[in-house]
């Protein structure tokens, strides 16, 4: 199973999208999160932004949409050329036919968990989705810390992939550093996003490097 390091450039200098899209060249995603202000308490970046940074971008882009009504928006960022594209189970109505929208449009489909929502009601639904999201954090905010009591949760989505030989990617976003890393990647997630532990670093590059090499360790072991 590939690890996959997809810094956050929330925490990056929005002033310079270019400039920090460059620093995280060796990293496998750059993950954009949207939000709307209605889904979760703050407001980010909308379609025509996204659509700049996938022109920009040395990496595929990994959009993370924390918004209402996803199943009317999410479409226009496959479109628009992000290369996944996940949506919360819990603002989606039609979640199976708006992976299956994604999909149609060239994206990977995935669906986002809050930290208090159930993997189980989706588990017969994995067949549908590229990759699931742990959220480690409540989603909304940069900078949390994350939330122990979600391994649980990584490690029985994951154990539910395995058993049905699946490819599913579990991503988890929030709170992740050299600190927690190993604890994410050894409950089953290989895919990380890291947002301020990487553009906090001294040296971006060498912090995606980093991660990548603990997440390995972990996953040996």
């Amino acid at each position: 199973m590939s690890i996959l390091i997809s810094p956050s450039i929330l925490n990056s200098d929005f002033s310079d999208l270019r400039g920090e899209l460059a620093k995280i060249a060796g990293a496998d995603y750059a993950h954009v999160d949207v939000m709307d202000n209605h889904f979760v308490p703050n407001l980010t970046l909308g379609l025509p932004v996204v659509e700049a940074i996938v022109r920009a971008t040395p990496v595929p882009v990994d959009a993370h949409l924390m918004i209402e009504d996803p199943d009317r928006w999410a479409p226009a960022y496959a479109e628009a050329g992000c290369a996944s594209v996940t949506f919360h189970a819990e603002a989606a109505t039609a979640p199976v036919k708006l992976a299956r929208d994604l999909r149609a449009a060239g994206a990977r489909a995935g669906l986002a968990l809050r930290p208090a929502t159930p993997i189980e009601p989706y588990l017969d639904l994995l067949p549908e989705f590229d990759m699931i999201l742990v959220m480690t954090v409540e989603p909304g905010f940069g900078g949390q810390s994350f939330i122990d009591g979600t391994l649980p949760k990584i490690r029985r989505t994951r154990e539910a992939i395995s058993a049905s030989g699946l490819d599913v990617w579990v991503q988890v976003d929030g709170g992740v550093s050299r600190a927690t890393i190993e604890r994410a990647a050894d409950a089953g997630a290989n895919v990380f996003v890291a947002g301020s532990a990487v553009y906090k670093a001294d040296d971006a590059a060498a912090e995606v490097d980093a991660l990548r090499g603990l997440a390995q360790q972990a996953h040996r072991h």
